[in-house]
């Protein structure tokens, strides 16, 4: 994936000139972002999705400044481990020499990084980038399983026994052998998982089940 398509990065920060400043930042490296002048703001955001337990469709990244009014950035983080959202969406904690040591904590908590103000903008795009990268990456495992397991769903009982027994390599004779059924009838359900499964082969499909 180049890291600038269907990504988006939110932007955290009761500071107006900041907000503005990243969001240009930001253009000149063609990722698009979407700005909260509050953790409240950006709280209400996820609150106000339909979806339930919402979770980015996107590859995302946010950046967060750690000291603001209302909600603090920290409270607003503790609610995204809450939601099991760090892994879909990483945090980029920016902050004040004066809270280093707390974003620090924040990072052996699951923050992706902490940058400090002034910080170089070429080095917070790239970590961006890289972060935009892992949302992405976990985006494509969540939608592998979510496929998965639908397809499993589809399968009635019997091609599941019989699909158990073909990923543990066992030739349709021993197949048959074992369920009790004929070799004929074992072909005909292994086509069926085949297709449910939208494989070709054994091998693909024990890798597919591995999640190689």
């Amino acid at each position: 994936m180049q890291p600038t398509e269907d990504a988006l990065v939110f932007i955290v920060d009761d500071d107006a000139g900041v907000r503005e400043a990243l969001a240009w930042l930001l253009r000149s490296r063609r990722l698009p972002s979407q700005s909260f002048d509050s953790a409240d703001a950006f709280a209400a955001f996820l609150n106000a999705q339909a979806d339930r337990p919402w979770r980015p469709s996107q590859p995302g990244c946010l950046l967060l400044d750690v000291r603001m009014l209302g909600m603090s950035g920290l409270a607003l983080f503790e609610q995204l481990i809450e939601r099991e959202l760090l892994d879909v969406l990483p945090v980029i904690f920016l902050t004040g020499h004066a809270d280093v040591p707390t974003a620090v904590d924040s990072v052996k908590r699951g923050a992706f990084d902490f940058y400090e103000k002034p910080f170089s903008d070429n080095a917070l795009v790239d970590r961006i980038e890289q972060a935009l990268e892992r949302s992405h990456h976990t985006l494509q495992q969540h939608r592998h399983r979510t496929n998965l397991q639908q397809n499993l769903s589809d399968l009635t009982e019997r091609e599941r026994d019989v699909m158990r027994l073909v990923v543990e390599g066992l030739p349709n004779k021993l197949i048959a052998d074992q369920l009790d059924i004929s070799v004929r009838t074992v072909e005909v359900h292994r086509a069926r998982v085949f297709d449910k499964m939208a494989v070709k082969s054994a091998v693909e499909l024990a890798n597919l089940l591995r999640g190689d």
